[in-house]
């Protein structure tokens, strides 16, 4: 099973849905920008918000065991994936990378 990086590229934050829809909680995302971490397979990496790997767990599975070139075409590298967290007034974008056997 390979491994698989997980990059997060853009935090987005949406002020008019949070006023008019959300109620105020005190801490909604640890993400940064920049922050990587790799998965083993199936298990959750250390730190990961739990909400984020719900969205991205499937196409981290399908990438550590040899899948990829999601939906014909779609990435530039096809063992890759561009997905973001279910959050609607903060989503997250997670750049999913298959790594090499001997890299991390």
């Amino acid at each position: 099973m390979k491994k698989v990086r997980i990059t997060v590229m853009k935090i987005a934050q949406y002020a008019d849905l949070m006023e008019k829809y959300e109620n105020p909680i005190a801490h909604a995302c640890g993400m940064k920008l920049g922050q990587s971490f790799t998965a083993n397979g199936w298990q959750k990496p250390e730190g990961f918000c739990d909400s984020a790997w719900d969205s991205v767990s499937p196409f981290v599975m399908a990438l550590a065991h040899g899948g990829g070139d999601f939906y014909d075409g779609w990435m530039k590298n096809p063992k890759s994936a561009m997905i973001s967290c279910n959050d609607g007034f903060r989503p997250v974008s997670f750049l999913l990378e298959t790594l090499a056997e001997d890299a991390e």
